[in-house]
This record gives structure tokens, sequence and C-alpha cells, in this order.
């Protein structure tokens, strides 16, 4: 299918300001721009600090959602882990509440203006609560801070994986070679380098962490899955604190994974305090159901972003859908 005309496009987008429950990535407020295709519901919500050339794949992702939808799922619920902001311990449990029944949690670590001994003590308190584990770091440390952090954070009880604990795929393949007791667990190395699998390669992951979005759709992260898994390398579908739309894309390619071994990353929801459908997905057991939703129209006119957000984004979608028609990639696999 080729990509749909500018004109279409523009036509069907709905730009939403959501509010946040606490602060994440540095933002309190989260935009994105929401579109009414023919297949379904597709979302466009790349960061504002990220250049058109790597915003091009989100509205890649989001037209192929609102476009061609879903691949076919093999199973309807997903496991989930909770999401643990760089919080402090007393904060741990009201965080964990919106995440009923999870068993697996990612806590924050390496906050820029927090000390190790801050992440220790976030740890310690979901420890008490889940029975497993996860940090990311978002390559914030060195390689002589990941070993020492890593040392102390498994102190007291294991870790599942360590999400990409620094930034680069050398730094990444040191780490792992020196940690040997903590899986590590590549996202930034995955879904912001034009080659995926170099950091697989190297010797520098354990685990892939893959969103829909920056790889520009469902279609284009099952086949990353896949060369990924021939290389002995699985797979956890996370998401890009999107809304309830681009959630249902993370949820409908984790629904078609042949295999899917470890709980998904397709929790954030419950970090907005505001979203774009009266009927969200509710946890349950630790799952999310992959049945879609639709947003409400009046919490779209609700949660409109200001005229000139709006501008902002309409430009911004202009500009990536002229260097996806340029583009020698096809549109949608």
């Amino acid at each position: 299918m080729n990509l749909p005309a500018l004109d279409d496009v523009l036509s069907r987008v709905r730009v939403v300001s959501l509010p946040m429950r606490v602060r994440f990535r540095g933002i309190t407020v989260r935009e994105a721009a929401l579109f009414d295709g023919p297949a379904g519901w597709g979302e466009f919500a790349p960061f504002p600090e990220y250049d058109d050339a790597e915003a091009a794949h989100w509205l890649r992702a989001g037209l192929e959602a609102a476009w061609v939808g879903a691949p076919p799922p093999v199973r309807d619920r997903i496991p989930v882990n909770a999401t643990v902001p760089a919080v402090a311990p007393d904060r741990v449990p009201e965080i964990l509440a919106r995440f009923p029944g999870a068993t697996t949690a990612k806590v924050k670590v390496a906050e820029k203006g927090q000390s190790l001994a801050d992440d220790v003590a976030r740890v310690a308190a979901v420890r008490e609560l889940v029975p497993t584990v996860r940090v990311d770091a978002n390559g914030g440390w060195s390689v002589d801070d990941a070993v020492t952090a890593l040392t102390a954070l498994t102190a007291d009880g294991p870790l599942e994986y360590a999400e990409q604990p620094c930034a680069s795929v050398p730094e990444l393949v040191a780490v792992r070679r020196r940690v040997r007791h903590v899986p590590i667990a590549a996202d930034e190395s995955v879904r912001r380098a034009e080659d995926p699998l170099k950091v697989v390669r190297a010797g520098g992951a354990d685990i892939a962490v893959v969103k829909v979005p920056p790889l520009g759709g469902m279609r284009r992260l099952l086949s990353l899955a896949d060369e990924l898994a021939g290389h002995g390398v699985p797979v956890v579908v996370s998401s890009a604190l999107d809304t309830a739309v681009g959630m249902g894309a993370g949820l409908a390619a984790a629904a078609a994974l042949p295999d899917l071994r470890h709980a998904c990353g397709l929790g954030t929801g419950g970090l907005l305090a505001a979203d774009v459908t009266a009927r969200p997905r509710r946890m349950s057991d630790g799952m999310l159901d992959v049945s879609p939703v639709v947003p409400d129209p009046g919490l779209l006119d609700e949660l409109a972003a200001a005229p000139d957000r709006t501008h902002w984004w309409l430009d911004r979608i202009r500009r990536c859908h002229e260097l996806l028609v340029t583009s020698i990639d096809p549109p949608f696999v």
C-alpha cells in the first residue's frame, strides 16, 4: 500500500495535550497527533527534541495503524510491567497501585540530580511489593558507574535485566562483560540506530527492548524481532509514553509475536492523568487486553492542544510526510 496523500492525512488529524500524574522524561504534559484513518486510529507523537528524520519513522507507524491496521494476533492478552519513575521510595506504593496484578516492575534509575543511594532505596521499595524488578538507566551511566550501580542494586536481590545502562554500543559490550549476573537489555541502541542489530552482533545485549513508533510500525517491529530471534535475543515490546491509541499499536505488535517471554512495557498509560478514551484499557492480573480503543469525541475536544501547538504538529507532519514520500524504503512492510 502506498502512503496516504498529505491532504488526506491532515484532514484527519486531532492534536491533544494530556496532563501527566508525575514528571517523566522531564515532561509533565504529553502531546500527540491522532489520525482517524480507514483502518482505525493511529498516533504520531515523537518527542519534541527528535529531528524530522527520526520523527518520520513515528509518522510511518501512525499511518500504518490508521490506514493498514494491525497484523493478525496469536494472543488476546499481554503481560505488562509496572513503570516506576524516579520518585521517592514513599511514593512507590502509590505508583504500583496503578498497575493491579503486575508481577514485574521497571524502575527508572540514573536520573539527573539523584544519587545511587536514591536508586537503591527506590528499587528496594519496589522489591517489597513486586517479585520481578528490572531497571532502566536510559544510557545515563558510564561503564564504571554501571558496574558500581548494578553491583549495589543487586546486593539485596536479583534484577531481571538492566535496560540501556550506557549510551554507546561499546560501553554496553564492556558492561556485559564485567557484570555477568545482570542481563543487559538494549533500548536506544536498537530503536535509534541505523543498524538495529549492531548491538547484538557486537555482544552488547541479551534482550532487545523494541517500540513500534521509532521502528516505523508494527510490521517492522515483527520483522526485527524475527531477525533478533535468529541471534537468540528475545524482545520486550515497550511504549513511548503513548496515548491509548498508540498503546494499541504496541499491544497489537506484542499480540502478533510468535514468542513472548517477558512482560511488556506497555502500561505507561497509568502515568497520564487523562487520556483520549472514556473506556480505557484496565489492567487485570498484570495483563492488558489487546482490543483497540476508540477516542471519545468529547475528550478529543476537551484535551485539544492550543492552536499554536496544533500548528506546530501539523507543520511537523508535513515535513515528515515529505521525507517518507522521498524515501527509498517501502512505506509499509
